[in-house]
């Protein structure tokens, strides 16, 4: 009965840190952009998939643990930055939001496929690389916003359970859209596809940025 117990407080004490990093993983990560678009591209050639998910999936994850590991030390010993990045990120929440509801309301096609050559390893891997560290987002998104949530979890086993739940995330998407690419092409063909995946995004981060709000002033 002890160890029921016991197991029991850990699962509860990792369980929902690993799922809130989870599902603010996949809303980050879930949008139109160069590096997904170029993901999606080898997929539907299924041209050097394996090496192109784990680059990307691999910078995300180290760049996540920086982000936890680093602000956390920050946060513990200055107040006032926790509470700047808690604004810094309910602010850039919302542009977000916002931006994917523009989207949503001017959908259009991504055409991943286009381009007749195809790329050596090297190249695809270099490639991924580039769409992934020379990309500004990368670091908003991964170092400040999911870092700034990770160091405000509670110290031990919840903050690395967060973690993991958002490096899952790049991993499971990353994954599914080069693996599932031959699937999701006649669908994300269509405007239609993104407009909705687009809007379930801008909801969801204003939604996010809400309760960011809600701290700073409780």
């Amino acid at each position: 009965m002890l160890y029921l117990n016991a197991s029991g407080l850990l699962s509860s004490a990792w369980l929902a840190p690993a799922l809130t990093g989870l599902s603010l993983g996949l809303t980050l990560i879930i949008a139109i952009g160069a590096q997904n678009a170029f993901v999606l591209r080898q997929g539907l050639r299924r041209e050097h998939v394996g090496p192109v998910v784990a680059v990307c999936a691999l910078i995300d994850a180290l760049l996540i643990a920086a982000g936890v590991a680093g602000l956390a030390r920050l946060l513990g010993t200055r107040p006032a930055l926790a509470t700047a990045l808690t604004l810094g990120g309910a602010l850039f929440l919302a542009w977000y939001g916002l931006r994917a509801l523009w989207r949503a309301a001017r959908p259009g096609q991504l055409h991943a496929a286009a381009g007749s050559s195809g790329l050596t390893r090297r190249q695809a891997v270099a490639q991924a690389l580039a769409f992934t560290v020379l990309n500004p987002h990368v670091y908003l998104d991964t170092v400040l916003l999911v870092g700034s949530v990770g160091a405000q979890q509670s110290a031990g086993v919840a903050r690395w359970a967060f973690t993991t739940g958002a490096c899952a995330a790049s991993l499971l998407w990353f994954a599914s859209l080069g693996y599932g690419a031959r699937w999701l092409a006649p669908v994300f063909a269509r405007p239609r596809a993104w407009q909705v995946l687009d809007g379930l995004i801008g909801l969801t981060m204003l939604l996010l940025s809400a309760l960011l709000w809600r701290r700073l002033l409780a």
